[in-house]
């Protein structure tokens, strides 16, 4: 004999019915965050498009590990200055030494990760690609620690970047936001720290020695430059000379005026 169920002739009761549904809500709500999450951040771009960050991320990241530590919290240092009031020797030797695409690319520079990767795989000593754009990204909003989930949310950041940006704010970002030492933040910070002078005034030879240590400031100084160090910056003064005043021209920052005697090589 047939049995005959509430909801058909024939057709077993579903339990599935409720739990689908409960999945397809949580999809929903899922897709719903995402979407408030990617709003949020590009009206947060958009705005910082105008408005000085006051911090960044790597800012807060090393106030917390300093309130943790046994030794006590660092004292944090940086300053904001815009972009006029920076020494295009410094802008020249940071487009030099991090990326000589900058003008030119639109936030990744691909010639430059496909070079990485062959020679990461070679086993030598390992090789970066990152942008400025990318760099800006990654210490404005992000983390230090490598992995997929940063690298993801970085090209994200570096796309809405270049897209709400133009070049010359991704630049005043980027070196007001930049590492030079422990607990230094800022171009303007750094050359009061390690020359006892402002950004503008800072020489040919200085702007290099500051962009040489950028690859990893807790470990390389300005203040007590090693032989490596040194020999990063002759490099990057030749590659200044290489590339001219063509970035300067393109990000109008105008041209260095004539160098004047530098008050000393370091702080002491």
């Amino acid at each position: 004999m047939l049995k005959v169920y509430k909801g058909g002739k024939g057709s077993p009761p579903s339990n599935k019915r409720p739990v689908i549904a409960r999945v397809r809500s949580f999809i929903r709500l899922l897709c719903a965050m995402v979407f408030l999450a990617m709003g949020c951040s590009i009206l947060l771009v958009a705005l910082l498009k105008w408005v000085d960050p006051p911090f960044s991320s790597f800012m807060i990241q090393e106030r917390v590990r300093g309130a943790f530590s046994a030794g006590g919290q660092q004292k944090l240092r940086h300053r904001w200055v815009p972009l006029t009031r920076v020494s295009p020797h410094i802008a020249l030797a940071v487009l030099a030494a991090e990326d000589q695409s900058f003008t030119t690319h639109r936030g990744f520079d691909f010639k430059a990760i496909g070079k990485a990767i062959r020679q990461n795989r070679t086993g030598k000593r390992l090789l970066g690609a990152s942008t400025i754009s990318q760099q800006v990204a990654k210490n404005l909003f992000l983390w230090q620690e490598r992995s997929l989930i940063r690298k993801g949310l970085e090209a994200y950041f570096t796309l809405v970047i270049e897209l709400c940006w133009d070049k010359r704010r991704i630049l005043e970002v980027y070196l007001n936001t930049a590492e030079w030492g422990d607990g230094i933040y800022g171009v303007e910070t750094a050359a009061l720290t390690y020359f006892k002078r402002s950004a503008r005034e800072l020489s040919r030879d200085q702007a290099a020695l500051l962009a040489a240590i950028l690859p990893n400031p807790s470990i390389y100084s300005a203040r007590s430059p090693s032989s490596y160090i040194l020999h990063r910056k002759n490099w990057i003064l030749r590659q200044m000379r290489q590339l001219g005043t063509k970035p300067l021209d393109a990000l109008k920052l105008g041209r260095p005026s004539p160098e004047k005697p530098a008050k000393g090589y370091a702080a002491k």
